[in-house]
């Protein structure tokens, strides 16, 4: 078949899919296929036609059926799929959650959209609007078309607020200055709805629970001037005397044991505990008292403000020990404006074993799976502690590349123990909705490594961790502890050893403590911001304060040893930021910098090897195999070894940006770019090139690719077909391979496309 037959085929099957699901359609019914709006006239300028183009477009009901390229294939599959004669089966899966039925014009009403279209552009300021609708039909197909002729639109010139002396009035006015009201803005009806509700939010904060945002009315003069308005913000007359009136806390009730669905309480009055300024209803003594002390923000003849009142649910929900909490306010019985607050808290229950199946990838390009067994006892010493014990277990295979046959395996445990509060000689008050924490960990883990050997790793750590608002988050380690230790070292890996002596360091024993701390600010599920970012900030210093007492100086040989093992001395410094450009409603651009570097001295001459830096790999340069790259020039590629070697380096630059576009269904397709590579900062005489210095921008690994990705809604399954653009072990002068490139070429193929199967976003 030559092309022109090809491209007539192409054109005639794309015309009989499209035809095929109106001939499914019930006798005399059209399809909608959509509508246009014109916004003509002299009246507004073309960037305000164009905006309201826009925002008219957008309102308009009912939307027609989901198109690709003019198909409609979600209307074929569900033309395709018939009556099914169950609610239950793969034909009615494909019915109802794949297909969508057809859209049709007897659903438009085009009176209604046109009444629409021009209560939505008064709305907007353009008082003396003019529409008209009208349709046309195209075979068994139909379109509408509506055109809106506004006037010039009304700008405010003046926003008035109450000026009389009453409490109520005095407190609207006390808001005007955020006003979202403003002189010369364009009129609009939901910019006065979203006032009267700003201004609620803020007389929340000032004692008035019961006002409420209908209290309000905004009146609008348009006869002060041409296309002006004045608008002037009043309480209405009919406001109840009560919503006037600012509350104060009296009472504060806490029932850590409600049960769900109880009619009343009887409380057991000798079970009532009371604690500072709280009346505890706990007859089985299930919580220590402090522990709502620090949760909950209202303390008596504290003025009502709706900001405590979310912060304490919030802290309560942020425990972790209750299922249900409950809140109500009720008006004091003894005294005027106070409000009685009460807490109904349902626990969770207090022991839970858990089963996890996990699938994962890593950053070596291993794909595999892990079984979790977690055993959890909730309010541990009855103050909402959390005592977490795990055993897990898993496999680790990698699908492509030169470590296939070289399966990891791991078997492990862990214990953790959470405090909702700061273990400490003082006392730490956070501002946030979320409870501070004290965390200490102790895990254990043996990883076998086929043909290579085996490793156990000791770890234990305790530090704190806090939020200040849903954004930033701190975590503090006063001090973990890594003990690492190799084990049946195999013969094979010896003898690749003795080839390439660098790979000794993966098996040397480790020893490394000390504090860490990071910081982590993200705002990335904003989904209605634009740009969106991600950081996160590392800081390991390892071993320092025990080096500077014992005096270890390893360049004099003055190396000191704990359990005949010596020490690491480190400092270590990571940053990892992204930014997400919103680009339309299924499509964005993500990009991330990796900034990091590592520093020996005292009692290490280098890094420790697990502490170091990778580049590489399915989250990495997806051109290039897992740790393969660096550092610096040096030709990781050129080791003769049947398996991969792990390249690592003590500074780290990374470049990644992805095109992200949402092509059918749950199918998304992506367009990448990543640079970047990894250095020493030490010479290495095994390692010529891997020096970090002046030029190390000349150095840089480039790779570029497409990739699609498959969301499940529970998974996320990621496939990535990439090619390096610029090698930078080549020599200076013939780094970029552009030119090389041959897709129709098996060997360039074979030498150089890698396939990434993973799990989730890179970043």
């Amino acid at each position: 078949m030559n092309k022109g037959h090809l491209l007539y085929f192409l054109l005639l099957a794309l015309f009989a899919f499209s035809c095929s699901n109106t001939k499914f359609l019930p006798e005399g019914e059209l399809l909608y296929t959509g509508a246009t709006v014109k916004v003509e006239g002299n009246e507004i300028s073309n960037k305000e036609k164009k905006a309201l183009k826009t925002a008219l477009k957008d309102i308009l009901r009912p939307k027609p059926n989901s198109s690709i390229l003019g198909l409609r294939p979600k209307l074929y599959i569900y033309n395709l799929a018939g009556t099914p004669k169950k609610e239950k089966g793969w034909r009615y899966w494909l019915k109802t959650k794949v297909g969508e039925a057809p859209v049709l014009f007897s659903k438009v009403d085009l009176e209604y959209s046109k009444s629409v279209l021009q209560n939505f552009s008064e709305n907007s300021g353009y008082f003396n609007t003019k529409t008209s609708a009208d349709s046309t039909r195209h075979g068994k197909k139909a379109t509408a078309e509506y055109v809106v002729k506004p006037g010039r639109q009304y700008k405010i010139r003046e926003v008035k607020f109450p000026t009389d002396s009453t409490v109520i009035s005095s407190a609207v006015r006390n808001t005007e200055r955020r006003s979202l009201l403003k002189k010369d803005n364009g009129y609009s009806l939901d910019a006065i709805k979203l006032e009267r509700i700003r201004i609620d939010a803020r007389l929340k904060e000032k004692g008035f629970f019961y006002f409420n945002p209908d209290y309000l009315k905004v009146q609008v003069d348009s006869t002060v001037a041409d296309h002006q308005v004045d608008l002037i913000v009043k309480v209405k007359d009919e406001t109840p005397k009560v919503a006037e009136t600012p509350f104060k806390i009296n009472k504060i009730i806490v029932y850590p044991n409600y049960t769900i669905g109880s009619d009343s309480i009887r409380p057991d009055y000798n079970a009532i505990k009371k604690y500072n300024d709280f009346t505890i209803i706990d007859p089985e003594n299930l919580f220590k008292s402090r522990v709502f002390d620090r949760t909950l923000y209202f303390k008596k003849e504290d003025l009502y403000n709706r900001t405590n009142h979310n912060l304490s649910l919030n802290r309560l929900v942020n425990l972790g020990t209750f299922k249900f909490v409950k809140n109500q306010f009720k008006p004091s019985d003894t005294l005027g404006n106070y409000l009685d607050a009460y807490y109904y808290l349902t626990p969770l229950p207090k022991k839970s074993l858990r089963l996890e199946v996990l699938a994962k990838t890593n950053s070596a390009n291993y794909t595999g799976t892990e079984l979790n067994v977690n055993w959890s006892n909730r309010n541990t010493f009855r103050g909402a502690e959390l005592l977490t014990i795990s055993a897990f277990g898993g496999v680790e295979v990698q699908v492509s590349g030169q470590n296939n046959g070289f399966n990891v395996y791991r078997v492990g445990t862990e214990a953790n123990l959470i405090w909702p509060r700061v273990v400490a000689p003082f006392k730490v008050n956070s501002p946030s909705g979320f409870v501070p924490k004290t965390k200490a960990t102790l895990g254990y883990e043996f990883q076998n490594r086929t043909k290579l050997y085996s490793l156990q790793t000791f770890k234990g750590s305790f530090g704190y961790l806090w939020k200040e608002n849903e954004r930033k988050e701190h975590l503090l380690n006063i001090t973990e502890i890594t003990y690492a230790s190799p084990q049946n070292v195999t013969p094979l890996y010896q003898e690749q050893i003795a080839a390439n002596p660098s790979l000794g360091k993966v098996i040397e024993k480790q020893l490394i403590f000390g504090p860490t701390y990071s910081y982590t600010y993200t705002n990335t599920l904003e989904k209605r911001k634009k740009n969106t970012f991600y950081y996160k900030g590392s800081l390991d210093l390892a071993g320092n304060i025990a080096g500077l007492a014992l005096g270890a100086n390893i360049s004099k040989g003055d190396t000191i040893k704990l359990f005949n093992v010596p020490f690491s001395q480190f400092v270590k410094i990571e940053n990892d930021f992204r930014h997400y450009l919103k680009l339309g409603p299924d499509s964005q651009l993500a990009s991330r910098i990796i900034v990091g570097a590592g520093f020996a001295y005292g009692n290490s001459n280098e890094m420790p090897f697990i502490k170091q830096f990778f580049i590489g790999g399915t989250n990495s340069l997806r051109a290039f195999r897992a740790r393969s790259i660096g550092p610096g020039t040096y030709d990781g590629t050129a080791t003769t070894s049947s398996f991969l070697a792990d390249q690592s380096g003590d500074v780290k630059l990374e470049f990644n940006t992805e095109y992200r576009a949402k092509i059918y269904g749950l199918v998304k397709g992506a367009l990448f770019l990543d640079a970047g590579n990894i250095w020493l900062l030490k010479e290495n005489t095994e390692k010529p090139g891997a020096k970090f210095s002046k030029n190390f921008m000349n150095e840089l690994a480039v790779g570029a690719g497409a990739g699609l990705r498959f969301d499940f809604s529970f998974l996320i399954l990621r496939t990535d077909l990439a090619f390096p653009i610029r090698k930078p072990y080549l020599p200076d002068g013939q780094r970029w391979v552009l030119d090389q490139i041959n897709f129709g070429n098996s060997s360039w193929r074979k030498e150089n496309l890698v396939f990434n199967l993973a799990i989730g976003y890179p970043f």
